[in-house]
């Protein structure tokens, strides 16, 4: 006999080996180049079979990227009950870390299949929001105020984050080489320094001078 013999598994095992196999080839390419032929080689099934636990091309693209999205979110989820310094500390750490380890995914979903795939953007607009809503909560945890603009300012905060973490000058960020804990520490200070700047400014209007 020729060819590779399946492995049989269970239906939600076998999604969540062909989800784990798109998210694999992400690390090296856009969502529009995801195929769903070298998904099913890989995981040493037809392609016809791939669809038997998928709808479409579409379902599979969204359970990627809500796998994507879910790791994500939870990398920055700190414990909740961390002191309020402490908690803000460990969002941007796990926000840092997981942009910095996974940059070609994230840049994959973030800047590519946010604009050119609107059967994902549902997903991808809210993880935002969890971001932004723990941007939020971080900010009530220091004691600031609320304020009219602060849902726009934690999402111009977070625009801020990403591309600061993106741009930043420490390696490939993807996971390919080692990233050094003092550069990771530098970037976190920095971050963080805009953090508590950025957002202070909410509750001190008087601080822009308007002459």
């Amino acid at each position: 006999m020729s060819g590779k013999r399946v492995t049989r598994l269970t239906p939600d095992q076998r999604r969540d080996q062909l989800v784990g196999i798109g998210l694999e080839m992400l690390a090296d390419r856009s969502l529009d180049e995801l195929s769903t032929d070298e998904v099913a080689r890989r995981a040493g099934i037809s392609r016809g079979l791939l669809f038997h636990y998928f709808d479409s091309k579409r379902d599979f693209f969204r359970a990627v990227v809500r796998a994507a999205c879910d790791r994500f979110t939870a990398a920055t989820e700190p414990d909740p009950a961390l002191a309020p310094v402490p908690w803000m500390r460990a969002f941007i750490a796990g926000f840092v870390a997981y942009v910095m380890e996974h940059r070609r995914i994230y840049l994959a979903l973030v800047r590519g299949a946010a604009g050119s795939h609107p059967a994902v953007t549902d997903i991808l607009d809210e993880t935002r929001e969890t971001l932004a809503r723990r941007v939020r909560d971080g900010q009530r945890r220091l004691g600031m105020p609320d304020a009219p603009r602060l849902d726009l300012a934690s999402r111009a905060w977070m625009a801020f984050a990403e591309e600061a973490v993106i741009s930043w000058p420490a390696g490939n960020g993807d996971g390919q080489d080692e990233t050094h804990d003092g550069t990771r520490d530098e970037l976190c200070a920095f971050v963080e320094s805009s953090f508590v700047s950025f957002l202070g400014l909410l509750d001190r209007p008087e601080a822009l001078d308007r002459r």
